[in-house]
Parts: structure tokens; C-alpha cells; sequence
């Protein structure tokens, strides 16, 4: 892999990473509704489902997902209900403001790892990256491992940087919105979430 071509990943990933899709629109909607630190959270869930797919690409196995429309379509709607049943909770739950976490809350910083981890592991797009797209920046005659480390890594880098800027610009509409809006900031970030469910629904491959 040359520097040209890593170079040319890395922007790829940086536009297809800015497109609202289900990672950010999650992000965006725990900003809104906690703050830009279980935001934080949330992009680590994400970052961590990335990086499963990672790892299922170098093994092969993503492949295997990918070509069952079985196994591909119970994944795209299992995602596409969760985001939904998220969604309608926001939309229905009182507006929690500025209010302690407990451990038996939903909004504790386990369960939002978790959330967002299953978001994003129940992404059926995040499978079409990382079969269609990903071979096209890595040379077989080289250390096909090695390349996709640093393909992982720069993925995972990039991503983070997008979804920290995302959650800071949310979580800055919060704070400044908070106290008057606070149910409001709620119901976008539910609306979010059934969007990103909406749109994973109606995902096709080709």
C-alpha cells in the first residue's frame, strides 16, 4: 500500500464518515440528550462495532455474512427496529435535563457503550464498507494483515474525530438550550434515531 492510496482512504473515510448515517445520528441524539461526555461514550460503542467489523474482514467472515441475504436482511432489520424502539423511548420519556446517572438507568455509561456498540454491529452498511470498499485500497502482493492494522487504525482515528466534532456541535445546541427546550432537544434527538432506523430499513445492497 503506498502513501497515495492510504492518503486516498483517509478522505474517503472522512466524507463518508461526515454523511449522517446511524453512528451519528446516535451520537447526535445522546448529545442532545446527556451532554457531549455520554456522547463521548456513545463514539466509543461505534468505534468499537468498527472495529469488530475489522476484524471479521480479516478473517473472512463479513464475506460469508454478506453474501446470506438471510443472515444480511434479519441483520438490517434487527438494526433498523432497534434504532426505532430507541428512538420512541426519547420520544416518549420525560426529558431527563441535568439529572444524577444510576446504574439502573438507561442512560448509564455501560448501557450507552453497549447501545451504541449493537447500533453499529447491526449496521448492515458498516458490512457493505468493509467488503466492497476496503479491498480496493489494499495490494494482495503485500502483507494483506499488516494493511488492514493500518487501514483499522486510521478507520477507527478518523471516525473518532468526526463523531467528537458531531457531539461537541450537539452538545453545545444543548447547553445553550437546555433550560427552555429541554424537552424539544428530547424529541429531535428520538426523531433522530427513528431517521437512522428508517433509512437502515430501506437499505439495499447495489
Amino acid at each position: 500500500m503506498t502513501l497515495q492510496t492510504w492518503l486516498l482512504f483517509c478522505f474517503t473515510e472522512t466524507v463518508l464518515c461526515f454523511i449522517p448515517g446511524p453512528a451519528v445520528l446516535f451520537v447526535l441524539a445522546t448529545a442532545l440528550r446527556r451532554g457531549f461526555a455520554p456522547a463521548g461514550i456513545a463514539a466509543a460503542g461505534i468505534l468499537a462495532g468498527n472495529t469488530f467489523y475489522f476484524v471479521l474482514s480479516a478473517t473472512g467472515i463479513a464475506a460469508v455474512i454478506l453474501a446470506s441475504h438471510a443472515v444480511f436482511s434479519a441483520l438490517k432489520w434487527a438494526g433498523a427496529a432497534y434504532l426505532v424502539w430507541l428512538g420512541l423511548r426519547m420520544l416518549l420519556a420525560r426529558a431527563p435535563g441535568h439529572d444524577a446517572l444510576t446504574p439502573r438507568s438507561p442512560d448509564y455509561p455501560d448501557r450507552i457503550f453497549s447501545r451504541a456498540f449493537i447500533v453499529q454491529a447491526a449496521n448492515p452498511k458498516a458490512l457493505v464498507f468493509f467488503i466492497a470498499l476496503l479491498p480496493q485500497f489494499i495490494n494482495p502482493a503485500g502483507s494483506v494483515a499488516w494493511q488492514i492494522l493500518v487501514l483499522g487504525i486510521s478507520s477507527v482515528l478518523i471516525e473518532s474525530l468526526v463523531l467528537s466534532l458531531y457531539a461537541a456541535l450537539a452538545a453545545r445546541a444543548r447547553s445553550v438550550a437546555a433550560t427552555r427546550f429541554s424537552g424539544w432537544l428530547e424529541r429531535v434527538g428520538g426523531a433522530c434515531l427513528i431517521a437512522a432506523g428508517a433509512r437502515l430499513a430501506w437499505y439495499r445492497i447495489g
